[in-house]
């Protein structure tokens, strides 16, 4: 198999992704300021860095309490059985769910863990009936959010 290495990043090509994951909307000149660089090179590294797929998305960060999902919940997913069959149809529909705003399969005591989003006990209640049905699940434990302590703000680049 031929694998193309990585390039290596310089101090300014991490500062550059460092600003950028901070703040996704700074104008290019705003950025070359803060990276010392003049406007043109900067923006050349910005279009490379996102070409080698170093930058993968820009995204506004919204207010889920204001868009009625200021609740969200952790959920232990335990399959009844372990195939891959069985990891592709739950993969198939629990991408499908809306309010499943993350989904990691895991080692250990549990299958998956779902990070949920939603308005209020009544909503969960909903949702939780379906995260039951879907393929293969045998077990659910619940653990709901109380206090936000700390958020992922990005990489740790620095």
């Amino acid at each position: 198999m031929n694998q193309v290495k990585a390039r290596v990043l310089d101090r300014i090509d991490l500062m550059i992704l460092d600003v950028l994951q901070k703040d996704g909307r700074i104008s290019n000149v705003e950025l070359a300021k803060q990276v010392n660089l003049s406007a043109s090179p900067c923006l050349e590294r910005v279009r490379r860095l996102e070409s080698e797929g170093y930058i993968e998305r820009y995204a506004a960060v919204l207010s889920a309490p204001k868009l009625k999902y200021g609740m969200s919940a952790f959920i232990q997913v335990t399959l009844d059985r372990t195939t891959a069959d069985v990891f592709n149809k739950f993969r198939e529909q629990v991408v499908k769910i809306k309010e499943v705003a993350e989904c990691h399969m895991v080692a250990g005591g549990f299958d998956y863990l779902l990070k949920l989003r939603f308005e209020d006990m009544e909503a969960y209640r909903e949702i939780l009936g379906v995260i039951v049905e879907l393929p293969a699940v045998s077990q659910t434990h619940t653990y709901v959010v109380m206090e936000n302590v700390k958020q992922d703000l990005g990489l740790p680049i620095f």
